[in-house]
């Protein structure tokens, strides 16, 4: 019954939240840079954020610092949808709410090699979500595949409580009702995608501690490969890796290729799905074992990824770059 209790609040929340964000023009306008063409309320992902302050409430306050950290993220990534921060202003919130993190992960007693590594990792999934939120559905469909997935792993290695999956979950079905659409009723905004990305990071770095195995960072992998060889590319061509583009994959192959939006965020998820499984198998081979695995892995996907991209790029982009 609370899960039912939970979805009519959600429900209420994001109806609210639309006619607030109508009032107050929190809209996303289609630019050159854009994939949407029709003007969208922008920030609708905040009901990620109060799925998981239902649940600390629900819980007894579970969880305090880690919720603290995704509360400062939340907060700055919404009024960063609305106003546009400066850069600096929102590294600084996302240092002091990854401190948050790892505080509630015992993460310090580690050595400080680890914690900046750890760090770095968190703050690159982070932006790496956020980066990839910039189709219809493709968020939602996601995100799917991860709390599926670390689910799967809690009930071998009991890491998190299954509620707090449950809430969020709940919480990205009410959104998948409104995004998952080809004319979208709202996006997340960096508020969806940032506050979605810190509860997944922070329930995936609680697995791999408790599995002493970072193998489970290839639950990631199908966004990794994305955002990883865009970075790369653009490093290449000398861009400024943290300006607006179209240059991800999903990109071209909605933009350019003309591919219905849903299917593509359909294909990720479902690939990542299909890898997720295979993870959670190898996952009790010797590390001998899930070494090659990886390796293998991210190899595949790296001249799968190439290759689609050439080939779209050959077809779709060269062509429109050279009219």
């Amino acid at each position: 019954m609370i899960y039912f209790y939970l979805f009519c609040f959600l429900f209420l929340v994001i109806s609210g939240y639309f006619r607030l964000a109508e009032h107050f023009n929190i809209i996303d306008k289609p630019n050159q840079r854009s994939s949407h063409t029709l003007i969208t309320i922008r920030g609708g992902g905040v009901i990620f954020y109060f799925a998981a302050l239902f649940y600390f409430f629900w819980s007894g306050y579970r969880y305090p610092f880690f919720f603290i950290g995704l509360s400062l993220m939340a907060f700055v990534s919404f009024l960063d949808d609305i106003y546009t921060l400066s850069n600096k202003l929102r590294i600084v919130v996302h240092l002091i709410s990854v401190a948050f993190l790892l505080h509630q992960l015992d993460f310090f007693q580690q050595s400080w090699p680890l914690i900046l590594v750890a760090a770095f990792v968190i703050i690159g999934v982070i932006n790496a979500y956020n980066f990839m939120d910039g189709i219809n559905g493709i968020t939602a469909a996601y995100s799917f595949v991860i709390i599926w997935l670390l689910w799967l792993a809690n009930e071998h290695y009991d890491f998190i409580d299954d509620q707090l999956l449950y809430f969020l979950a709940i919480g990205n079905l009410v959104f998948f009702y409104f995004n998952f659409r080809n004319k979208a009723k709202c996006f997340a905004g960096d508020v969806g995608s940032v506050s979605m990305s810190f509860i997944l990071i922070y329930a995936l770095f609680l697995l791999i501690i408790k599995a002493a195995n970072p193998i489970y960072l290839l639950f990631l992998s199908v966004y990794g490969i994305d955002v990883v060889t865009t970075i790369g590319i653009r490093l290449l061509k000398r861009e400024n890796i943290f300006k607006a583009h179209r240059m991800h994959l999903y990109q071209y192959l909605g933009n350019e290729a003309g591919l219905n939006r849903l299917m593509i965020a359909f294909f990720y998820s479902s690939v990542q799905l299909f890898i997720g499984f295979f993870i959670i198998w190898i996952a009790g081979f010797s590390v001998v074992h899930q070494l090659l695995f990886s390796v293998f892995l991210l190899l595949i996907l790296a001249s799968g990824y190439a290759t689609l991209r050439w080939y779209v790029y050959r077809k779709y982009v060269q062509p429109g770059i050279k009219n």
